[in-house]
């Protein structure tokens, strides 16, 4: 029997406006398979709730492989960011300089 998204989603589970798959915590072992189903085969991220509000999140592994890295990026560049040491040109603390703004720059775009 070929396996579909359709089979796959329990009725505890409620796939909401922003797509994400929920499911509250009283009904998560029941549902479990289920959840993780979809979040793999479906590619959309899932989500464990308690009175409503999100708890947990299940993702599939390439958005999480994705985050990590995209994660160690933004570490990086935090690093170099670092006033420069004794001897550091002026071309460094400009480096230095441009990449804290444009974190900072980045960062207020994304919470707005």
């Amino acid at each position: 029997m070929t396996y579909t998204l359709a089979m796959a989603l329990h009725p505890k589970i409620e796939i909401e406006k922003d797509g994400v798959a929920e499911v509250a915590m009283t009904d998560a072992r029941a549902a479990l398979t289920s959840l993780i189903r979809e979040v793999s085969w479906g590619q959309r991220p899932g989500a464990f709730t308690e009175r409503g509000k999100r708890v947990a999140m299940v993702v599939p592994t390439e958005f999480y492989e994705r985050a990590v890295r995209d994660r160690a990026i933004i570490d990086e560049l935090h690093r170099r960011t670092e006033t420069p040491g004794a001897g550091a040109t002026s071309y460094d603390e400009s480096k230095s300089r441009t990449i804290r703004d444009a974190l900072h720059a980045a960062a207020l775009a994304v919470d707005s």
